[in-house]
């Protein structure tokens, strides 16, 4: 459906959203959709929607969320550390690159791809603007039109609020024309619904 528009909440801290990012720019792509991606504060959404953090989930939630994310990862031969090192990490570096690049026009989803390759592929730390600026790199995003990063901490506030208000309660979500769709392994349905 062209003219389509994917409204994405995600966090940095989920390999949900990292698995499915690659998959959703394809298929934007295909169908000639806009997404708009909205980096939300994970703790802020869960505590508001009866979530819960992996140190408070049952032993036996968080082996299965392992044994998931090696099938996933097996299944679309995508490569993923299932326990990376600076996980969870402080996200709001790379919300706040995220949201600049969205309101610049600047290739908003790759960056949140590379920003999660980063913490899911390559162990690396984005909370560190090192980190950052390589994904922005391979994402061709130039960091330097980012602008000053600081001043997206009260959109990074406004998106969890949208979110919420918008019925959103997990990660990745997709919102496709209003219609909802909640875990990267719900792409087929968003497929579905592009192709109208």
């Amino acid at each position: 459906m062209s003219g389509t528009v994917i409204d994405y909440y995600l966090t940095m801290n989920s390999p949900w959203s990292y698995m499915g990012a690659g998959r959703l720019a394809a298929m934007a792509d295909k169908y000639g959709a806009r997404v708009n991606v909205y980096p939300t504060k994970f703790m802020d959404l869960f505590s508001q929607t009866g979530g819960l953090p992996l140190s408070k989930r049952a032993p036996v939630r968080n082996a299965y969320r392992l044994v998931e994310l090696n099938r996933w990862s097996e299944f679309l031969d995508l490569p993923i550390v299932v326990q990376p090192k600076h996980f969870p990490a402080d996200d709001r570096l790379a919300a706040h690159a995220i949201i600049a690049a969205q309101e610049k026009g600047l290739n908003a989803l790759g960056l949140s791809q590379e920003l999660g390759r980063a913490q899911w592929e390559l162990e690396q730390d984005f909370s560190h603007m090192g980190t950052v600026a390589a994904a922005c790199d391979r994402a061709g995003v130039e960091v330097s039109a980012l602008g000053d990063l600081e001043q997206y901490d009260e959109q990074f506030e406004e998106n969890t609020k949208q979110a919420i208000a918008r019925g959103v309660f997990g990660y990745p979500c997709y919102l496709v024309d209003g219609e909802m769709f909640w875990g990267q392994d719900r792409l087929d349905f968003v497929e579905r619904k592009l192709a109208g």
